[in-house]
């Protein structure tokens, strides 16, 4: 039977969530737990890969496996072998032609920062941060003109192994609560590290920096090196896929109600 797991995980602790030799990835803990709660190796296929020290609240994987368990013993028994940092928050039976990544309709990120004169502290690792003033209307303003089908090669990681740099980006949405600022993305896709880099310019233009047709011309130019530095990753959150709604699978878990 195949199987979907929405998992939760601070990625604070790893080397991103693909596997690696060194075996301290997302990847590597959750397929070890697995491998131990049904006795038997297993390999997982997930919805989106993260980078070092990116946090997820729903990645969507895959699995098959001949083992019949009910979906609260999938989610309770792997768990039991999970680090405090790793959970899964749920599990649905799929048909064995869903895919947690060719099936994806679209994915969100969302991006915490907060702007204070002094850095974080009880929030380290958890959120970015500015110590600059920054003008929300002036980002939203500048966020909608990266909205549509473009070439986000000024936006793209040079070890960026994606077949092609047009994506769709379909959502920027800016808001303040409190001292914190909440950035969503939402795109058919995203390219390596290209939500940090936006990011990076989005800054750039709310610290008054830069102008929002600066960030035209960015991403007109598709020169990575006309665009801001890549911004650190403590922030940023996988919100997750989402498919087909007749899948049913669930878009929510409890860490979105505690994320500012």
């Amino acid at each position: 039977m195949r199987v979907a797991l929405g998992v939760s995980y601070r990625g604070s602790a790893y080397q991103g969530w693909q596997s690696q030799p060194g075996g301290n990835t997302v990847q590597d803990r959750l397929e070890a737990a697995l491998a131990q709660f049904l006795d038997a190796p297993v390999r997982v296929m997930c919805a989106g890969r993260t980078d070092a020290g990116v946090h997820a609240l729903n990645q969507v994987v895959h699995l098959d496996s001949e083992a019949q368990r009910e979906p609260f013993s999938w989610v309770r028994g792997t768990n039991r072998f999970l680090p405090d940092d790793i959970a899964v928050q749920w599990c649905r039976p799929v048909d064995e032609r869903f895919h947690a990544r060719n099936s994806a309709l679209g994915r969100r990120y969302v991006y915490v920062l907060r702007e204070s004169p002094v850095r974080p502290a009880l929030e380290a690792g958890l959120v970015g941060w500015s110590f600059r003033a920054l003008d929300g209307e002036a980002m939203q303003a500048a966020a909608q003109l990266l909205i549509g089908e473009h070439d986000f090669s000024a936006f793209r990681s040079a070890e960026c192994q994606a077949a092609s740099p047009v994506k769709t980006l379909r959502r920027i949405q800016v808001e303040r609560r409190g001292a914190y600022w909440r950035f969503e993305f939402e795109a058919s896709a995203f390219l390596h590290h290209m939500v940090r880099n936006i990011l990076g310019c989005l800054l750039a233009v709310g610290a008054g920096t830069r102008d929002a047709r600066w960030l035209a011309g960015v991403l007109a130019a598709r020169e990575r090196s006309l665009a801001a530095p890549t911004f650190p990753a403590d922030g940023l959150y996988f919100a997750g896929p989402y498919y087909d709604p007749a899948l049913a699978l669930p878009e929510i878990t409890a860490a979105m109600d505690w994320l500012p």
